[in-house]
């Protein structure tokens, strides 16, 4: 049965993964009937966000510890996966993409990701295994492919500061509306802007049900098979 990982940053959006897009990905892939492997890197979170304020709580919380509340304890550290576990890759987005699994954030073009993160999604491309990111994890994901030689094409939908950094480290920005997905079908990679532009959660729906879709469309039908 094909295999999908979720790679989680987190729980929360401020400081997390963006907890409707994370669930709506598990619920498609549910949908599809495949197996899902959610990860997460074991580091700790840049910092704890009260998402009722906005403002930083001083609190130190784990990454791994806190990504594992939205797929009710079944996790993963993303250290202990490799490349021939998994058939495709998917990343929902949030803060936690840009603060936890790469320095996006504070970082801008400058940035780098989590080298469990690089070691993944450079190891999935070589074995064109299919990638989907969504929001703003097309912006860690091009961080991730510095030094590979791929110059990814990714979407984060139309904001102009995030895609002139993307384009700094290596990468191609495309606009895409919030409903639609974006496909580099010479690397295999599949994004879709979600809440970058989403207003309402079925707005994001749209777009993360055909990543979705379109990145089980890329896995080879045998995939599988050997496990």
């Amino acid at each position: 049965m094909t295999t999908v990982g979720v790679c989680l940053s987190g729980c929360g959006v401020y400081d997390g993964s963006e907890i409707y897009e994370s669930v709506l990905t598990l619920l498609a892939l549910d949908h599809a009937g495949v197996d899902v492997l959610c990860m997460a890197p074991n580091v700790p979170q840049m910092h704890v966000i009260d998402h009722r304020t906005g403002e930083p709580t001083g609190e130190t919380r784990n990454v791994l510890t806190e990504a594992a509340r939205i797929c009710r304890g079944r996790i993963t550290d993303i250290a202990d996966v490799s490349p021939e576990e998994i058939d495709a890759l998917i990343f929902p987005g949030g803060f936690g993409a840009a603060k936890n699994l790469s320095d996006f954030a504070v970082a801008g073009e400058r940035a780098e990701a989590n080298p469990q993160v690089q070691r993944l999604v450079q190891g999935m491309l070589a074995a064109r295994k299919p990638i989907g990111a969504m929001c703003i994890a097309p912006a860690m994901l091009a961080a991730a492919l510095k030094g590979s030689g791929v110059e990814a094409s990714v979407t984060v939908g139309t904001d102009a500061a995030t895609a002139k950094s993307i384009e700094a480290m290596g990468a191609a920005h495309v606009s895409c509306p919030v409903e639609e997905f974006r496909v580099d079908r010479e690397h295999l990679i599949v994004t879709t802007p979600a809440y970058m532009l989403a207003g309402r959660i079925t707005e994001a729906a749209a777009g993360i049900d055909g990543l979705v879709s379109e990145v089980l469309r890329l896995v080879p039908s045998e995939a599988g098979a050997a496990r």
